[in-house]
């Protein structure tokens, strides 16, 4: 027995269907909190996932199916950052968390370079401009198709291929 595709579950939901959106949440939350995460938000991640689910299904009649539900529900996650950075007129913020302290295990060391290149390299992709950010994150994160991509963001193909160019150049700058 195949699981329902995404098309058929939102026809489900626009006919009542509860277990059906809950079924997209489970399938896409991840994914939309990973990019959020990325993008810069901290500690409201889960907050802006739950408002990103319920914006899409209060425009759930504006889906035409020209890109994923994934890749649509995505653009709308990165709107309500955006909306919560404009609230918020955010601040940056230094983390006191204990868990960036190295352990004694063998590859203490080794565990410790990485946290601080992910730590460095997440700092980096929030300096770059919007744009760049976000078709960064869109391929690299989530590795997203640069169709999907231009769809999402409301661009071309084109840019957004120059657009991740600028942000890999860019960031390998900043982190060397």
């Amino acid at each position: 027995m195949t699981s329902p595709s995404d098309a058929q579950l939102i026809e489900a939901w626009r006919g009542g269907d509860e277990a059906a959106a809950a079924e997209l949440v489970r399938r896409h939350a991840e994914s939309v909190a990973r990019y959020l995460s990325a993008a810069g938000a901290r500690d409201d991640v889960e907050d802006l996932v739950q408002e990103t689910f319920f914006r899409a299904f209060r425009k759930i009649s504006g889906f035409r199916g020209g890109a994923s539900f994934r890749t649509w529900v995505i653009a709308i996650g990165a709107n309500a950052l955006k909306d919560s950075y404009r609230r918020s007129k955010r601040r940056p913020m230094v983390s006191l968390e204990t868990d960036d302290i190295a352990d004694e295990r063998p590859d203490a060391h080794a565990e410790v370079v990485g946290r601080d290149l992910e730590l460095r390299l997440g700092a980096c992709v929030t300096r770059l401009p919007p744009m760049q950010r976000d078709v960064f994150l869109l391929r690299a994160q989530q590795e997203m198709e640069y169709e999907d991509i231009a769809v999402a963001l409301g661009t071309t193909v084109g840019a957004a291929r120059v657009h991740f160019h600028h942000a890999l150049k860019r960031l390998k700058e900043w982190l060397e």
